[in-house]
């Protein structure tokens, strides 16, 4: 028993380990997730078995909790559901040369595009229309400046600059059909940082389902998928972090089946004042000063993050509106000052 509990703390120091060295790759900062997850008030029946395992990934640390009578069986399940990720990482991930999205961003083009990457376009391409361009992947050229920019000069680029990267951002300048992808624009390149998580996320879950379990969750630095609470009559409560500090939650709920994600300024910053951070708002070339919290409660990861990002670049009433046209959404948005937006049925689940 002694030799199991040294075992998984030595696991635990080298999955924090190795994430540190991702974040240092990915120009990431590891900051507390913006959304907890833990066992509501329940009991556990049937006399499941609890597994749960923290790896890293995505840049984040990623965990997943599996609850079934066979213990073998869930440990079996949460390795390939890990595996499944590593997988689409090695499709997704933007910040290695040797991705296809690492090429398309080099090259300009990619032929003979997988049914994954293709599927992410096309939903990216869905968000950005429904969204009125506030969810854009050819935002990267400006993050990369922003980037650039403070950490070799310490201050914001210049006006030129940010409107010179401004004409390489537009999802209208992508081409996808049967033969590839191609930009339009010499300069362009993609981030799937706002959606790829989510989707990969959701694949790993819809593994699981498939594989026969009922009662699981993942959570990727924050964004959760949960398939049928934490065992039978046992919801996992879901807390909101508060964005103003002035308590642990901004607001608490239990789930059972669905996903949630919040965007938010809660890290990621390029400055020390905390002015530009990891979302950018296209039309403008700047960060969103207006909104400092925005989450939503979907059915998959993919729509809860997209969609998060995506209500936080708005403006807070138009973020509401979108969410309340969108079937099974529901969403929350704080302002400076805690002000809180929240879609029609969001006070409904709510604590």
């Amino acid at each position: 028993m002694q030799e199991d509990s040294i075992k998984k703390s030595k696991e635990k120091m080298v999955n924090r380990r190795n994430c540190l060295k991702l974040m240092g790759v990915f120009g990431l900062g590891l900051a507390a997730p913006a959304i907890v997850a833990k066992p509501a008030e329940g009991k556990h029946l049937d006399n499941l078995h609890s597994i749960s395992r923290t790896r890293p990934h995505m840049g984040t640390l990623v965990n997943i909790t599996i609850a079934d009578k066979s213990r073998d069986k869930a440990e079996k399940i949460v390795e390939q559901a890990f595996a499944k990720m590593t997988e689409l990482e090695q499709i997704l991930n933007r910040h290695s040369d040797n991705t296809p999205v690492g090429w398309l961003n080099q090259k300009g083009f990619l032929k003979d595009i997988s049914p994954e990457l293709a599927d992410v376009l096309h939903q990216s391409l869905y968000y950005n229309y429904i969204s009125k361009g506030a969810f854009d992947i050819t935002v990267l050229p400006l993050l990369e400046l922003y980037k650039k920019s403070y950490e070799t000069t310490g201050s914001s680029p210049s006006s030129k600059q940010i409107n010179d990267k401004m004409k390489l951002v537009n999802f209208e300048n992508i081409k996808i059909n049967k033969q590839g992808v191609r930009f339009l624009k010499d300069g362009m390149k993609i981030s799937l940082d706002g959606i790829a998580k989510g989707y990969i996320v959701d694949q790993a879950a819809n593994l699981i389902k498939l594989n026969g379990i009922k009662y699981a969750l993942i959570n990727a630095g924050g964004d959760i998928r949960v398939i049928g609470g934490n065992g039978p009559n046992k919801a996992w409560k879901i807390g909101i972090k508060d964005p103003l500090g002035k308590k642990e939650f901004a607001e608490e709920f239990e789930l059972n089946n669905g996903a949630v994600a919040t965007s938010g300024n809660y890290g990621n910053f390029f400055d020390k004042d905390k002015i530009h951070h990891h979302i950018i708002d296209t039309s403008t070339g700047d960060s969103p000063v207006q909104t400092i919290s925005a989450s939503v409660l979907a059915p998959t990861v993919m729509q809860a993050d997209a969609l998060s990002t995506s209500l936080f670049v708005l403006k807070p009433k138009d973020s509401v509106n979108l969410a309340t046209s969108l079937s099974n959404i529901e969403a929350l948005i704080i302002v400076k000052g805690g002000r809180r937006f929240r879609s029609s049925g969001w006070k409904d689940i709510i604590s």
